[in-house]
């Protein structure tokens, strides 16, 4: 089950981030200590469905404590048809894998990918696969947030 809250506890979690797509899926791995991810890769989906044993791999090499699937609301903040699919995909992790899934609204985390891969590309036209970077943005922010409510 997809949880919309944070986790209760003062331990450090590190945490894998996922840009959720129909055909791409950006993975980031980051830890809550810093605050800090990095980007690992973009798996192909086809229509939305991973390969599970390329997450499963990537779960044993990295061994996140949970997991953070960005949301894709809609800009005015209804639901989207992705959005479901995504919360689908982040239960799924959950139901597969037995480590939390969080939810994270990423509405301008792929404008925000878009315009740092322009700028690390120093302005070339040739659009690169964002997706790493958008599930980056995502896990970063839900790191920013959740040392928010620890403050609070």
């Amino acid at each position: 089950m997809i949880i919309h809250s944070f986790p209760n506890n003062d331990e450090p979690v590190s945490a894998f981030g996922f840009d959720y797509g129909t055909q791409r899926i950006g993975v980031a791995f980051g830890q809550s200590l810093t605050g800090t991810a990095q980007r690992i890769c973009v798996l192909k989906a086809k229509d939305g469905i991973p390969d599970w044993g390329q997450i499963e791999a990537l779960i044993s090499k990295w061994k996140p404590s949970l997991f953070v699937v960005g949301i894709p609301y809609n800009l005015d903040g209804s639901e989207s048809e992705l959005m479901v699919r995504a919360i689908k995909f982040a239960n799924r992790l959950n139901g597969r894998f037995h480590k939390p899934s969080y939810s994270m609204d990423e509405r301008l985390s792929s404008v925000e990918a878009a315009e740092l891969a322009l700028e690390e590309n120093r302005g070339a036209k040739k659009r690169a696969a964002i997706d790493d970077i958008a599930a980056q943005i995502i896990l970063e922010s839900w790191f920013s947030e959740l040392a928010a409510s620890k403050k609070n």
